[in-house]
């Protein structure tokens, strides 16, 4: 995210964050079903109408850094290694996601949302909701047109590849196999059939 400059932006970001950071410890200590907006608002020292100016509904207090994570998805098309193709930056940029599994308060956010019948949903729309910034990345990338249906179809299918990877047991494997279908098609991996 961008560093706000103002007096005034800076107390927005700063109200933001705390609304976030308080949502979040609420959602895990409690379980999402348990914690209310009110709560949510109380916890962070504002009221519920602040709260909803920040934030449209219960469930995008989970999910705070969707600029960034578009900025990023369309930064691993770009920002690809020389001789590294679309296919394989995206299988990187997903498993260097999977990175973070690690860390015990993301798996814990993880676990969350993997357990929450409407943050599960909800992560899924805004995950998905990046598919187009990441078409007309890949458009731009392969200097084909803005709406053509293959680079449409990629950016479809490598997001929502995280998904398998995600629950898959061996989520490198997962992603290998995956990014390969993606990078060489069906035939290829299947002549058979």
């Amino acid at each position: 995210m961008t560093e706000p400059t103002g007096r005034r932006e800076r107390k927005k970001a700063q109200t933001r964050t705390s609304l976030a950071e308080a949502a979040l410890q609420l959602f895990l200590d409690r379980g999402y079903d348990r914690v209310g907006v009110k709560d949510v608002a109380d916890a962070a020292d504002v009221s519920v109408t602040t709260l909803f100016k920040h934030f449209p509904s219960k469930e995008a207090l989970v999910f705070d850094q969707e600029d960034d994570i578009e900025a990023a998805l369309v930064a691993a098309v770009r920002d690809r290694t020389p001789g590294q193709s679309i296919p394989q930056a995206l299988r990187e940029h997903v498993l260097l996601t999977q990175t973070h599994a690690a860390e015990p308060r993301f798996a814990a956010f993880m676990r969350l949302v993997a357990d929450t019948p409407a943050l599960r949903d909800y992560a899924h729309r805004m995950w998905m909701r990046h598919e187009a910034a990441v078409a007309r990345a890949i458009a731009d990338e392969a200097g084909a047109p803005e709406d053509d249906i293959t680079c449409a179809a990629l950016a479809r299918f490598a997001l929502e590849a995280r998904g398998l990877i995600q629950r898959h047991p061996d989520p490198r494997r997962a992603a290998d196999e995956a990014f390969a279908l993606l990078e060489h098609g069906w035939a290829a991996s299947h002549p058979e059939g």
